[in-house]
């Protein structure tokens, strides 16, 4: 099972490999209409692969000997910010694809704020390993080049997850709790998570 740099004419597989992994998640469940949610987030995830992973940060995929892309991590790293427009850009698309779920997605966004830092690091943006891969260490191993690029630079990772098993595996790879929300008005509770910088 190799690990390499997702190329760009995979974005729509690496998006519904992502969209496979977080159906079902808590955030994306509390953010996204339930209806035509599994299209919906594959969409959504195309975009932040497309407009955001490709060209400002780093793509890695880990892929079957017969090509399936199986997992999928989307990294940000300080030395390559994301431009602000483009984040207004996505900004009328993504409230699109939330649907009836977006003045919910806006709040949770807020309420996770205070887990946020400006602090230089790398950013996981998101990782997703295919439901019928669970369990197989794929998981780490599509994160190891981007740990290994925050450790050559001496920099923290930090990350938000939604899932109480995550926070488990996060901490097995070196990662520790730095705060916790719960999403107002029933949301799902959220933790930051953060790896100090290799010594």
């Amino acid at each position: 099972m190799g690990v390499r740099r997702l190329a760009a004419g995979e974005v729509a597989e690496a998006a519904q490999t992502l969209a496979d992994a977080f159906d079902g998640y808590p955030w994306t469940a509390w953010t996204v209409a339930a209806d035509r949610h599994r299209e919906r987030l594959t969409e959504l995830f195309a975009l932040t692969v497309e407009a955001v992973g490709l060209p400002y940060g780093d793509v890695w995929a880990a892929a079957e000997p017969a090509g399936r892309i199986v997992a999928v991590a989307v990294w940000l790293g300080p030395d390559r910010p994301v431009p602000d427009q483009i984040w207004a850009d996505l900004a009328a698309r993504n409230a699109e694809l939330a649907g009836d779920r977006h003045e919910a997605a806006v709040t949770a966004e807020a309420a996770c704020a205070p887990l946020r830092t400006a602090d230089p690091a790398y950013l996981l943006a998101t990782v997703g390993v295919r439901r019928d891969r669970w369990g197989s260490g794929l998981g780490s191993r599509v994160l190891g080049p981007g740990l290994a690029d925050a450790a050559r630079a001496h920099l923290p990772v930090v990350l938000e997850t939604s899932s109480e098993s995550n926070v488990g595996f996060y901490r097995r790879l070196g990662f520790l709790v730095t705060g916790e929300v719960r999403v107002p008005d029933g949301g799902p509770r959220v933790w930051g998570m953060r790896r100090a910088p290799a010594a």
